[in-house]
């Protein structure tokens, strides 16, 4: 009997497997697509960007990953996720259009979305591709989450232009981590949540937009 045993749970562990990719993709895909109309929206009010609105974007974009654990699994987490995706992208509106009204913006603001497309597909497909284990990666990454964060008290205290490329540049990095971090999740972590994996994952993308806005501001000139 002991023979069959562990086939027999290979194979139940390889076809959850697809499940939890198809549903993770799935829910990121129409999280985005109502992050994008809450964006849409934002920018149809014409409302400004200021640090008010920057520390309520931060509030809603920390807060909210914590109210949907709260809600552990079920509808409750899925729609608080919907919600959440709404209010950031209509919350970060307001610096997507600031990038819009300077010189060459149109064009900062589609290299910013096409290279962000390109960095997910490819870093998350090579971890499913893959297969292999990114977990070694946390300790690293909360480290840099660490270093970041304290760039960031530093560029609010001396507004320097290149502190501000220096931390994008590391952000775009660390983000790219926790991508393959995320993505190899689906792949190795027992009882995996798509939902929980989707709200990291779009967590990340929104980061990484963010940074590459100002490095594709930095690099055209318009800083």
């Amino acid at each position: 009997m002991s023979q069959h045993t562990v086939p027999t749970r290979t194979v139940a562990a390889d076809s959850a497997l697809p499940r939890v990719v198809r549903n993770t993709y799935l829910l990121l895909a129409m999280v985005m697509a109502v992050a994008a109309l809450g964006a849409l929206l934002g920018l149809r009010s014409g409302i400004a960007w200021s640090m008010g609105m920057w520390l309520v974007f931060m509030v809603v974009f920390i807060g909210g990953p914590f109210a949907i654990n709260a809600a552990r699994r079920g509808d409750a987490a899925i729609w608080l996720t919907f919600l959440w995706a709404g209010l950031v992208g209509f919350l970060l509106s307001p610096m997507i259009a600031a990038y819009l009204a300077i010189p060459g913006g149109a064009a900062i603001v589609g290299n910013a979305l096409t290279a962000t497309a390109v960095l997910f597909a490819g870093l998350s497909g090579y971890a499913l591709v893959s297969r292999r284990d990114f977990g070694f990666l946390r300790s690293f990454l909360v480290a840099g989450v660490i270093v970041v964060l304290l760039g960031i008290v530093a560029l609010l205290v001396f507004q320097l232009p290149m502190l501000s490329v220096v931390i994008s540049g590391m952000a775009v990095l660390l983000m790219s981590g926790f991508i393959l971090y995320d993505t190899s999740r689906m792949i190795h972590e027992p009882g995996a949540n798509p939902v929980y994996i989707t709200v990291s994952l779009f967590a990340n993308i929104v980061v990484l937009f963010s940074h590459l806005l100002n490095l594709m501001s930095f690099l055209g000139g318009d800083d």
